[in-house]
């Protein structure tokens, strides 16, 4: 997996990544109660506002961490979000999203350099 600074894992699948956010961001947003997706087939560059979490404390935006299309959401957490909280970076991925360059995951952290980011 790799990592961005704004606490959002990535993880290559073919020519997808899929999206979601770590589990110290999910420790930070405290017991999330919703979770707005994007629609499969929308188009984003990277920095837009993809998808919106409340939680009991605040309410966060995710970040396209890069251009592409979205071809897939979780559906699944529009029913449980409470899955952001329990398995982060399992269940809980959020959007996978069709990108022309995987190369371009290298610019991204890894586990250790996210670690350390994050103290």
């Amino acid at each position: 997996m790799k990592y961005t600074e704004d606490h959002e894992w990535l993880r290559l699948d073919g020519d997808s990544v899929t999206v979601g956010i770590t589990a110290h961001a999910a420790e930070q947003l405290g017991d999330v109660v919703f979770v707005e997706l994007p629609k499969a087939g929308r188009q984003v560059t990277k920095g837009d506002e993809v998808v919106v979490i409340e939680s009991v404390k605040a309410a966060s935006d995710i970040l396209a961490p890069l251009d592409g299309e979205v071809v897939e959401v979780n559906a699944a957490l529009a029913d449980d979000p409470a899955q952001v909280n329990s398995d982060p970076t399992g269940a809980a991925w959020m959007f996978r999203l069709k990108i022309a360059d995987p190369a371009a995951l290298d610019a991204f952290m890894d586990e250790a350099a996210y670690l350390a980011l994050v103290g």
